[in-house]
């Protein structure tokens, strides 16, 4: 389930003459049987909106007043979101003989054609008001506050995000909160400018067109898809096309050591800020500890805390970060197994985090592990696999990637690796990439991978020196002492035991490898640092 709620309008969406449907009515109720919230976002002020309608408790949340109020009704708590308008506002549209005038918490409403008499007092007295507009209401309310801002305050609520909303409408006041959801959807009723933005427009009016959504929604909720607004770019193809994946994928990035994976993945997570996902990075090797917008949790002399990961996940506003460089490798997939089932939980109720990112996928989830139970949901979505070995991935998680990008001169030996390790055939690569290109294959869809020049990170991905000086390189980085008659096979698994280790050495064994420039070669290819190689 990835729509975890339905945000609708009232007039002219589920009611009709100010009336709801007892069908409508029970196709909500059938809604909230399957653990979905029901969010109420209308123009209406309390008083009126209890006098004609009498299932408000079929809502976890009201938005009221276009934005201004937001109402619980199982508590029946009130929240103004802004503040009461002023007295001499009202007093003077009064005098200036403003008819079918209402004042609610925060809200002043009339109709037309008295908009200009309104404008003129708000120019009279220099106040921050707006006037929206809705089939002939003219709503005065203070800045900023419009259906998108209450359905939001209602949502932080409830602990979701807008992403896992459904927002329905017919009228213009519906733009705003319609164009921040997952999907929008607009009546079949509905003004022809909300049809041309909304996502789909149902086939039926009012009631009826809500019942028809929510009869989709229940029976196969992946046939309304997900709003294009919220695709995710990773590049351009040749054909100057953007290439998108969207949160019910399954990624595969693989390449060599050094390829540029974590610079790509580093790029991704901008993309997801921007566009208000939620993301946790499972991050073995350090690589991401000063990732913009993210909280990162353990380091290299601290294992992170489950407790902690789980709280600060728990806002759909923060990313987070789980080093676990302090934990030995055979320790990682059990930490993982014992971590992301709580991750998992969090999501069956909110949809959140919407993507879970594992550098390293083949310590979390190695194929050692096939054939016993693996931390996974049984139909994975909304996850990011990094690897140099996809391999040696399990391939009950391999099963389900859907996106493959594949980096670097090798990237074809990546599609070949995972075909053979599910016993398939292996698409045909017509156009190997180059130092600017990456493979972009949609394994399900595609019979060719396709060229992409793939997004660059706004922030420089940094090597941190901490990791490569303290903590512990994967064989496939450390450095070996050898000599040269290949007697040694000494491993210096960081910086500082490769200065241990160098001030024992024997004179011939230092030399041989400095003439072969094995020095140079792994500060520059393992431990990426240029300065240090020259």
């Amino acid at each position: 389930m990835y729509f975890h709620a339905l945000a609708t309008d009232y007039d002219g969406t589920i009611a009709e003459h100010g009336g709801v449907p007892e069908t409508t009515i029970a196709a909500l109720t059938q809604l909230r049987e399957t653990g979905r919230r029901l969010i109420l976002v209308t123009g209406r002020e309390l008083p009126d909106l209890k006098r004609v309608f009498k299932r408000l408790d079929l809502f976890d949340k009201a938005v009221l007043e276009n934005g201004a109020l937001l109402y619980t009704p199982q508590t029946e708590e009130e929240r103004p979101l802004g503040p009461p308008p002023p007295p001499e506002f009202v007093e003077r549209l009064r005098h200036r003989g403003v008819e079918r005038l209402s004042v609610g918490r925060t809200i002043v409403a009339t109709w037309e054609p008295y908009q200009s008499s309104v404008l003129e007092t708000i120019r009279e007295f220099g106040l921050e008001l707006e006037i929206i507009f809705n089939k002939g209401a003219v709503m005065v309310l203070p800045t900023g506050i419009n259906k998108a801002s209450g359905l939001d305050a209602a949502l932080a609520e409830l602990g979701l995000s807008p992403l896992n909303v459904l927002g329905t409408g017919d009228a213009e006041n519906d733009h705003a909160f319609l164009r921040v959801c997952g999907l929008s959807a607009a009546m079949a009723n509905a003004v022809p400018s909300l049809k041309e933005t909304a996502d789909l427009v149902t086939k039926s009016p009012r009631g009826a067109g809500m019942e028809e959504l929510i009869g989709r929604l229940i029976s196969d909720e992946s046939s309304l898809g997900i709003s294009k607004r919220h695709a995710i770019v990773v590049g351009t193809g040749d054909d100057g096309e953007d290439v998108e994946i969207d949160p019910r994928d399954v990624v595969l990035i693989a390449g060599s050591s050094g390829i540029g994976k974590s610079t790509l993945v580093t790029a991704l997570t901008e993309k997801l800020v921007g566009l208000g996902f939620q993301f946790c990075v499972f991050d073995p090797e350090g690589d991401y500890d000063e990732l913009e917008d993210a909280v990162t949790v353990g380091g290299a002399d601290n294992p992170p805390s489950k407790t902690e990961i789980v709280e600060l996940v728990k806002n759909p506003r923060t990313n987070v970060v789980v080093n676990t460089l302090s934990l030995e490798m055979r320790e990682r997939p059990d930490f993982f197994a014992s971590l992301n089932p709580e991750l998992l939980s969090l999501r069956s109720r909110t949809g959140r985090p919407h993507w879970v990112i594992m550098d390293e996928a083949h310590h979390l989830l190695p194929a050692a592990h096939d054939g016993a139970p693996l931390a996974l949901p049984q139909k994975p979505s909304g996850m990011i696999l990094v690897t140099v070995h996809p391999e040696a991935i399990s391939r009950e998680a391999l099963a389900h990637v859907s996106v493959v990008l594949g980096l670097g001169p090798k990237a074809g030996k990546v599609l070949e690796a995972l075909s053979q390790s599910l016993g398939e055939d292996s698409p045909h690569i017509k156009d190997p990439p180059d130092d600017e290109h990456v493979l972009y294959w949609r394994r399900f869809t595609d019979r060719a991978p396709k060229r992409v020049k793939p997004v660059h990170p706004r922030q420089v991905h940094k090597r941190h020196t901490r990791k490569y000086a303290e903590g512990v390189l994967d064989e496939e980085r450390s450095f070996y002492f050898r000599g040269p008659d290949y007697a040694l096979n000494i491993r210096a698994h960081n910086l500082i035991i490769f200065l241990q280790i160098a001030e024992g050495l024997d004179d011939a064994t230092w030399e041989h490898h400095l003439r072969l420039n094995d020095y140079s070669k792994w500060f520059r290819g393992r431990i990426q640092d240029d300065a240090l190689a020259d």
